[in-house]
């Protein structure tokens, strides 16, 4: 077990990210103060993690592009006991100060990391069982991550999008949650997170269930963006029914699927097909959709809309300079969109795309909010929310 001088952070990632998730969070760092006398960031390759190692700078989750979670690493157990498991990971817990409202075991989100599930179902009621006969553990919710899909008949209303809800429990959000993270059966990193610094959900996955009708497993990035970037008051205020969008390079029509289906008006903008049904209505033929077979980098609408939705497979500079044009014109005041990345100098390629959007904004005098996230149904590229605010 061992504990260091240094403030160590745990940050999990989409595995092939890992450098780039490191590189971000120590630049937020030196934003703040200089990096002093501290050791390398603990990066293995294809991981889906990585610690890194800070002296009292602290890292916003929220502004991180490629860190899905943001957890303070207390404890390493290299080495647990096949027999015993139980027993250093509490003495490890003793250790740490208060009491915690939850109580997430999590794996790497891989192959090998999802073999370990099992084990973690398994070991979740002992570990909490013994937290609450101590008092540590306050939340008497039983929290595992769930492979399965929810039926969309228990879902809220506002996730029949074909969200897959975690059991992510909203009590106790005072208190910091506790993390015990298995890169193998045979060891532990234990660490704490702020439930306001942090993501909602296990292993900072909002996973989505592929709707039977939808054409294309695109829709879930679009489903997952909206549930990352809005709360469910800004849902329901900007997502409204008779709302209009375009949705540029809209085939097969994945994006344009999700908004149809919260009633929302769509212009889907691209010379290839359309696929999918909703409502016992091919989407290209459903009465809230209209086709244009055209370029999307070229396409101007005769008058403004609400919303602009981008998935187009273009160079990240071209979607910035699209999507600052369209907001200096009045176009639109809320958009969607994804930047693909290049498979060298990520974060350089996504500083002057999301730069060259603000500085078109700045000039403009046009105030906004800007999110960017690595969701986990992206791959290769970066979604980003973008809207307008009074200011």
């Amino acid at each position: 077990m061992r504990k260091s001088q240094n403030t160590l952070w745990l940050l999990y990632c989409r595995p092939g990210f890992e450098q780039d998730c490191a590189q971000e969070a120590l630049r937020q760092a030196k934003q703040q103060k200089p990096i002093i006398g501290i050791e390398q960031p603990g990066v293995i390759a294809d991981s889906g993690y990585v610690v890194v190692a800070l002296n009292d700078q602290t890292l916003s989750c929220r502004e991180l592009i490629f860190t899905r979670q943001l957890i303070r690493l207390h404890h390493s157990i290299a080495t647990l006991p096949e027999r015993d498991r139980l027993t250093p990971i509490l003495d490890a817990i003793a250790t740490l100060p208060g009491t915690f409202g939850t109580l997430w075991l999590e794996v790497p989100d891989t192959n090998e990391g999802k073999l370990l599930t099992t084990f973690t179902r398994r070991f979740q009621p002992l570990l909490e069982s013994a937290l609450r006969e101590q008092g540590r553990l306050l939340d008497e919710t039983i929290n595992t991550v769930r492979a399965e899909p929810v039926e969309a008949s228990l879902l809220h209303p506002s996730t029949s999008s074909g969200r897959t809800e975690e059991i992510s429990p909203r009590r106790n959000n005072h208190l910091p949650r506790l993390h015990i993270f298995f890169p193998g059966k045979s060891s532990a990193l234990i660490g704490t997170s702020d439930p306001h610094n942090s993501a909602a959900t296990i292993m900072g996955i909002a996973r989505q269930s592929m709707p039977a009708e939808a054409p294309s497993r695109s829709t879930m990035k679009l489903a997952e963006a909206i549930e990352v970037f809005m709360d469910r008051s800004e849902q329901t205020r900007l997502l409204r029914q008779g709302m209009t969008a375009v949705d540029l390079g809209a085939a097969p029509g994945g994006w344009t699927w999700q908004l149809v289906k919260r009633g929302i008006r769509v212009t889907a903008v691209d010379n290839g097909p359309m696929k999918g049904a909703l409502d016992n209505h091919p989407l290209a033929q459903h009465p809230l959709v209209q086709h244009l077979r055209q370029d999307g980098l070229k396409y101007a609408p005769r008058k403004a809309v609400d919303w602009l939705v981008c998935d187009m497979v273009e160079q990240p500079s071209k979607v910035a300079t699209l999507i600052g044009a369209w907001f200096a014109a009045g176009w639109c005041k809320h958009a969607i969109f994804n930047l693909k990345l290049p498979m060298k100098k990520r974060i350089d390629a996504l500083d002057s795309a999301l730069g060259g959007i603000r500085k078109r904004l700045d000039e403009e005098g046009i105030n906004y909010r800007m999110m960017a996230k690595q969701l986990y149904h992206d791959r290769e590229e970066v979604t980003v929310f973008l809207t307008k605010t009074k200011g």
